[in-house]
C-alpha cells in the first residue's frame, strides 16, 4: 500500500488531520494486523479529537 503511514505532526491543520485520519483508517482496513499502522491511526484520531474539542461550536 502506498499510503504515507508516518506519525502525524500535531501542528497540521484540522483539515490535514481529517485527511490523514481517512488515509490511516483506509490503511488499517488494508492491513488489519499491522500494529504500527493501528497505533499511528490511533494517534491521528486522538489529535483530531483534541483539536475539534478546542474549536468553537456553532
Amino acid at each position: 500500500m502506498s499510503i504515507e503511514t508516518a506519525p502525524v505532526e500535531p501542528a497540521k491543520s484540522t483539515d490535514e488531520l481529517r485527511h490523514s485520519m481517512v488515509e490511516f483508517l483506509m490503511a488499517v482496513i488494508g492491513a488489519p494486523d499491522d500494529e504500527e499502522i493501528a497505533r499511528d491511526a490511533d494517534e491521528v484520531v486522538r489529535l483530531l479529537d483534541a483539536r475539534l474539542a478546542e474549536e468553537p461550536r456553532g
